[in-house]
């Protein structure tokens, strides 16, 4: 696929010369880290620096790297009378290579190596864009397994990349898990094709391994085992997953352990800070199942992940083609399961975001239609998908850039200021231009 490897080649330099300009110029750096972003990257320095599970150096830490007091977030929780991560540790446990890295460099270079100086900000950076690379060459590699050609390969690439708020949690703000579990979901759908097409014990495990990792990231992200489904083709490929678990049952139980061993590092970590192996960080903070707001999810002028996201929406065209090549039903009940509980969490909108954050993970999904529309409807409506596409990557784009300044707001968003701010860049201030 020589096309698509030229476009990942680019989409990597691009990623990167944007993320040089944005962040890691003049003090930027020290904006990158904010609210969620920091809890999960706060394992690193308590565990890894100080072997400190109770979060100790926290006050100290936030005088130094946080310059307006009032911006302080305490990412910790109170467990019986002492401090753990709120969040979860998956995210941390995947920026931990490039970590390492950094944490040589700040000793060989006489910077300050606390785990929170420029140096260790600057991985965080690249491992977002090393997973969001990850991601794109598994669902490059899903969409080949279709008979996607390789220009429509590379096109979807570029749509997904450039053309959703993907771009966002990839370059603005990094440290999000977004692009982590972006990159790990595609791992997972790349290995659940091929054990559909051909079923092995490796990818069974692989498939245990990669769940754990995922759920150690984001819980409910647990959700894209119920992705498998489409993956199958036809009935005939359930039979021979079935049949080749009866006849290898050893590999079901080894793919739950190690989906069980991976888990076990949160409940570790659990037992180190408060001596109990089960703990609810969140507090108050829950699912209301009986109130969702999908249609708010979906269609708010808030957050709605088709009015940030149009490209999502664009995709969903190509579920007629889906529908007729393999199981489009699946995909369907998988959004609709998915929708549902996203849209239960008490926070519906998931507080300060551009669009939807919570689908970015699922986007593969999405390109899946869309490619395949690509490659088998008609001339004319892949030209019209084409052109759509190209305006709608403009769209977004430029939106990227009103929400960087807070044109677009983090949580207030409504019709009216939607419409009002509707690709108006010509209202960003050269102050704002400059920051």
């Amino acid at each position: 696929m020589p096309i698509t490897r030229w476009s990942l080649f680019l989409t990597l330099v691009v990623l990167v010369i944007c993320s040089s300009n944005i962040n890691w110029g003049k003090e930027h750096w020290r904006t990158v880290l904010q609210v969620d972003a920091r809890g999960y990257h706060a394992y690193l320095p308590a565990l890894i620096i100080e072997g400190d599970p109770n979060f100790s150096s926290f006050d100290a830490i936030e005088r130094i790297y946080t310059d307006d007091p009032a911006g302080v977030y305490d990412y910790r929780a109170s467990v019986d009378g002492v401090h753990i991560n709120k969040y979860f540790l998956g995210t941390a446990l995947v920026q931990l290579p490039v970590f390492l890295a950094a944490h040589g460099f700040a000793l060989i270079t006489d910077q300050p190596a606390d785990g929170w100086s420029k140096p260790y900000v600057v991985a965080v950076n690249l491992s977002a864009i090393a997973s969001v690379l990850l991601g794109l060459w598994c669902l490059a590699r899903l969409l080949g397994s279709y008979g996607v050609r390789d220009a429509h390969i590379a096109f979807t690439l570029t749509c997904f990349t450039f053309g959703t708020n993907l771009f966002y949690y990839t370059i603005v703000a990094p440290g999000m898990s977004h692009a982590y579990s972006f990159g790990l979901c595609n791992a997972f759908l790349l290995v659940g094709r091929r054990l559909a097409l051909a079923p092995r014990g490796p990818y069974l495990l692989m498939l245990g391994a990669l769940l754990g990792l995922i759920v150690l990231i984001r819980p409910v992200n647990g959700l894209i085992l119920l992705a498998l489904p489409i993956l199958f083709d036809n009935a005939m490929q359930y039979k021979n997953l079935l049949s080749f678990l009866r006849n290898s049952p050893v590999y079901a139980v080894g793919a739950g352990l190690l989906a069980a061993l991976v888990l076990s590092l949160q409940f570790s970590y659990y037992r180190w800070a408060t001596g109990h192996w089960i703990v609810y960080s969140y507090g108050e903070e829950g699912f209301n199942w009986s109130d969702p707001h999908m249609l708010d999810l979906l269609w708010s002028y808030r957050k709605g992940l088709f009015v940030y996201t149009p490209m999502a929406l664009l995709a969903c065209a190509g579920l007629v083609v889906l529908w007729r090549h393999f199981r489009g039903v699946s995909w369907l009940l998988f959004f609709t399961v998915l929708t549902y509980v996203l849209s239960s969490w008490w926070n519906w909108w998931y507080g300060g975001s551009f669009g939807s954050r919570v689908f970015v993970e699922y986007l593969g999904l999405f390109a899946l239609p869309f490619a395949l529309a690509l490659t088998y409807a008609p001339i004319r409506w892949r030209r019209v998908m084409v052109v759509c596409s190209i305006a709608l990557i403009l769209v977004c784009q430029i939106q990227t850039y009103q929400a960087r300044y807070y044109r677009i707001h983090w949580s207030d968003m409504n019709k009216e200021r939607y419409w009002d701010e509707f690709l108006r860049i010509d209202r960003l201030t050269d102050h704002e231009a400059d920051a």
